[in-house]
């Protein structure tokens, strides 16, 4: 393979994101000297990058071969899939494929950002096929937490692909008409060179079960709390789910009122489509508020414990949405990993007022939009691939995929990470070479590597703070700290501080007194081990020498 991992006559697979983590989504496929791009997503910011917003895959990889990138097809709606369109979209300058209720949403959010008439955005009907160089693409509608969810079947020289994105299998979607069984058999016989496949759920014993299922539930739990408050928070995203509410609403006899500008941005964009064709009509905080209590149905942002969604605004009361002891909050959403923290923060919060809360765990009211190892077994035996790529999970996940494929008779397995270069044909399929695959991050308005200075020493300021020496030019020491455990002994460490540094900086000797270099790493090393002998702490410390 050549050194600047162009595709020959071959066919490549490459994940720069999603595999090896659960988001920031963006997988190529290379052949015949070109690449496509599928998915261009983002997670949002962790402890691990304090201060910064979202978390971006580092295309440097394709940045640097963009004469060779054809085009990015998006596979569904989720912000861990498109989330990253607005930021690098132009700067790629290449043209981007989505069905239509994920091209408006794509659409809105590149003219938000100013880049609405930068970006070539093609609407692709399911039915219809379209070609990129090498690349045959067909969509293959899949049910999913979104509307359409999709699938993509990606002809090349050298065989078939079928990249699932994310999926499951619902025999009663609500929203949408997903491939039938037949049609993926028949998917399955015309020959599957790889499956590419989400790994989310793989340790799930069952099925991941029916949006249908999830009417039911809702319907039953909101008719338990006749006489109080109901809200119910899930994620906006999810269109059958707002469906779903919409009909408990009517059925209950509830009207409904939605808090989250995310939730509204979907139910317009659903209408705009040909979804929630029967929503119900949508009331004010005012009008909600001056209902009977049973009269009236919430629906808010704010599942995973965001700070500045609506449900934590409502449980510290600072919202105009009110709930009081014995009011109830349904929590129709899952618990994403590394929320826990959030989440447990927000129902605390609501627990101490007396608000009653019901979970998944306790009432069937919510469904994952990702398969059980039931519903990844019948697809392998309805498509019947030759080989099997797992992405869309952590490295537990993936690996778990792995031996399932092996164990329901797949003849090839490939585990791979971000940065992997895979050889899917011709010959024997597996890992060729890796490649940087990085992370960026947001970080006030500007993207910034993940590892990067900024983001290093903010972490090391924040587990042992800062220390600022001024030095006057007349061998006088001013030290400041800030972020040591020092309260009560802070003046004193100041000024035995401020002793060392004069103290140190007096001991130079011949051209070190004058060599700036030598007096700043002086001071800076006398301040640190005065703060280490009164805290136990080594802070990062800068100092400023001042002009006699």
């Amino acid at each position: 393979m050549k050194k600047n991992f162009a595709p020959e006559a071959e066919l490549l697979f490459l994940a720069l994101g999603g595999s090896g983590e659960i988001g920031m989504n963006v997988n190529l496929y290379g052949c015949e000297g070109k690449w496509l791009m599928v998915d261009l997503g983002m997670t949002f910011g962790a402890n691990e990058y304090p201060g910064t917003e979202l978390v971006f895959a580092d295309l440097q990889f394709i940045e640097d071969r963009l004469d060779d990138l054809l085009g990015i097809v998006l596979t569904h709606g989720h912000e861990d899939h498109i989330g990253a369109v607005p930021y690098f979209a132009a700067d790629l300058g290449v043209p981007l494929f989505a069905t239509p209720f994920t091209a408006e949403l794509v659409r809105r959010k590149l003219a938000e950002a100013g880049h609405a008439r930068d970006v070539e955005l093609n609407v692709v009907d399911t039915q219809d096929s379209f070609r990129l160089g090498p690349f045959d693409i067909n969509y293959v509608p899949l049910a999913h937490s979104i509307a359409e969810g999709n699938a993509l079947i990606i002809d090349t020289p050298y065989g078939r692909v079928f990249h699932t994105g994310d999926w499951k299998l619902d025999a009663e979607p609500l929203i949408g008409e997903p491939a039938t069984e037949n049609e993926l058999i028949e998917l399955g016989d015309a020959g599957v060179l790889a499956l590419v496949c989400d790994s989310t759920n793989v340790f799930n014993p069952q099925a991941s079960g029916s949006e249908g299922a999830v009417y039911k539930g809702l319907l039953e739990e909101v008719r338990r709390h006749q006489g109080r408050r109901v809200l119910v928070t899930t994620f906006a995203s999810n269109v059958a789910r707002l469906q779903t509410l919409g009909d408990v609403a009517k059925a209950t006899g509830r009207q409904l009122c939605v808090a989250g500008r995310s939730l509204d941005r979907i139910i317009e964009v659903s209408k705009a489509n040909g979804y929630l064709g029967d929503f119900p009509p949508v009331i004010d905080f005012d009008r909600a508020m001056d209902l009977p209590r049973s009269e009236v149905l919430f629906l808010a942002t704010g599942g995973q414990g965001e700070p500045r969604a609506a449900l934590a605004r409502i449980a510290d009361d600072t919202h105009r949405i009110e709930l009081t002891e014995d009011d109830v909050v349904l929590f129709s959403s899952r618990q994403i990993p590394g929320n826990e923290i959030a989440i447990g923060r927000v129902q605390n919060k609501l627990a101490e007022r007396g608000i009653q809360m019901v979970s998944d765990r306790q009432r069937d009211i919510h469904v994952s939009g990702h398969p059980g190892r039931p519903e990844l077994e019948a697809l392998y035996g309805w498509l019947r691939p030759q080989i099997l790529v797992p992405v869309h999970g952590e490295i537990r996940h993936m690996k778990e995929q792995v031996r399932l494929g092996a164990e329901n008779g797949i003849p090839s397995t490939v585990f791979q990470k971000n940065g992997d270069i895979v050889r899917l044909a011709p010959g024997r399929p597996g890992k060729l070479a890796e490649v940087r695959a990085g992370r960026l991050v947001l970080d006030g308005d500007i993207i910034i590597p993940a590892d990067g200075e900024a983001i290093t020493m903010r972490r090391r300021i924040a587990r042992d703070g800062v220390a600022v020496v001024v030095l006057d030019g007349k061998g006088r020491a001013q030290v400041t700290a800030i972020g040591l455990p020092l309260d009560e002994d802070y003046d004193s460490f100041i000024a035995e501080a401020e002793e060392d540094v004069v103290a140190a900086l007096a001991k130079l000797k011949g051209g070190a007194r004058k060599d700036k270099s030598i007096i700043t790493e002086t001071a800076r090393l006398a301040a640190r081990r005065a703060a280490h002998r009164w805290s136990g702490k080594k802070p990062q410390v800068k100092v400023l020498l001042m002009e006699e």
